[in-house]
């Protein structure tokens, strides 16, 4: 039997790249289900809140909007003001109890990305490790990778590979494993992200992951023309700006106004709270690295 084709396919391919502009301006897609326009809504308001305009999604999702939209306007009243934390985290336990749509899948990876946030990763894995869309398994990932736990990263990408060895979340999972396995791994990720810069738009997340590859693998001159590009695409991106620093601090280039620029942009970063200035030792600016 044919399959339908995908009508969200570059839509979904722009956000999960960092192509969060695109995504917007081409998300005007006719004819699609109901089913496929709350995903495409919903892919629309996480762009929003990827940059930054939190406000407009809180606006414009009402209480008449359906579950996995909702789920989306509690991540953006999370990350709009630590005010809102405790409220976003019991409503959003609240319904994941509920029965009736506690086992949604965008409300799932909404809550898998908050307890991830949060550092709670075992609270995340509680929502997401059951997986169920190539979303939900790219974060298992993550995750898995944020507790130092490669082997179980690795068996959800073999789950990712079996369904679709292609698809960009499976690139995308297989480069930040290979990232975090390192030595011949790296070169591998960089041809990753090498593939998607030449198939799709240049975006800040692609060129970080072809500068941190370039770091990892001591090409620092080329490390740091990438970052320069993706500062240009994006000058508070809070990964460019982290990378550029640990990238000046090698090339015994002044880093305080990167650092600077971190701290405004995301004064949360790992980087900002360990404090790190240009007598630190550089091995430690490289743990934040990838």
């Amino acid at each position: 039997m044919a399959m339908a084709p995908d009508m969200l396919f570059n839509l979904r391919n722009n956000f999960y790249l960092g192509a969060y502009q695109a995504a917007i301006n081409n998300s005007d897609v006719p004819n699609l289900s109901e089913e496929d326009a709350i995903e495409r809504d919903c892919l629309v308001y996480r762009s929003y809140i990827a940059l930054g305009s939190y406000q407009l999604v809180i606006n414009e999702v009402d209480s008449s909007a359906p579950t996995p939209l909702q789920a989306v306007k509690l991540l953006a009243l999370y990350l709009f003001s630590p005010d809102n934390k405790e409220n976003v985290i019991s409503s959003i336990k609240e319904w994941l109890g509920d029965a009736a749509i506690g086992n949604n899948p965008i409300l799932r990876l909404i809550a898998g990305t908050i307890f991830m946030h949060e550092q709670d990763y075992n609270e995340a894995l509680k929502y997401t490790n059951a997986g169920g869309t190539m979303e939900l398994y790219a974060l298992n990932v993550l995750i898995f990778l944020k507790m130092n736990r490669s082997d179980y990263a690795e068996k959800q990408l073999r789950v990712m590979q079996q369904i679709d060895e292609d698809h960009t979340l499976t690139q995308l999972a297989t480069a930040w494993l290979n990232l975090a396995v390192g030595g011949s791994k790296i070169q591998e990720a960089y041809l990753i992200f090498q593939d998607f810069s030449e198939k799709f738009q240049m975006t800040s997340l692609v060129l970080n992951g072809k500068a941190v590859c370039s770091m990892h693998m001591g090409n620092f001159d080329e490390a740091e023309s990438f970052l320069l590009e993706a500062l240009n695409k994006d000058a508070k991106d809070s990964e460019t700006l982290a990378n550029l620093v640990v990238c000046s601090l090698h090339l015994g280039k002044p880093s305080a106004r990167f650092l600077s620029q971190l701290k405004l942009s995301d004064p949360e970063h790992i980087l900002v709270k360990r404090g790190l200035t240009a007598e630190e030792n550089f091995d430690r600016a490289m743990q934040t690295v990838g």
